[in-house]
C-alpha cells in the first residue's frame, strides 16, 4: 500500500465512523470539495502536512490519532 492509499482509507474510515460525507468534510475543514474528492480518488498525488492536519481538524481528532494505524506501517517504498 502506498501512502496516498492509505490516506484515502483513512479518511473514508473516519467519514464512515462519524458519518460524514465528503461534503460534510470539506465544509469542516475548511477544504474546497474538489481537492477532498481529488485526495480520496487519488488524482492529487501528494498531501501536504497541512492539509492533512485541516482534515484531522475537521475530523476532531489529532495528526498522531490519524496516523495511528496499521495502515501506516508498512508502506512500500516511494522513489519519486
Amino acid at each position: 500500500m502506498t501512502i496516498k492509499q492509505a490516506v484515502r482509507q483513512r479518511i473514508l474510515d473516519y467519514c464512515a465512523q462519524q458519518q460524514l460525507t465528503l461534503n460534510g468534510l470539506s465544509t469542516r475543514c475548511g477544504i474546497t470539495q474538489s481537492t477532498l474528492q481529488n485526495i480520496v480518488s487519488g488524482r492529487n498525488h501528494s498531501v501536504t502536512l497541512s492539509t492533512i492536519k485541516k482534515i484531522c481538524d475537521g475530523l476532531d481528532i489529532s495528526i498522531v490519532d490519524f496516523f495511528s494505524c496499521e495502515l501506516f506501517e508498512n508502506l512500500e517504498q516511494e522513489l519519486k
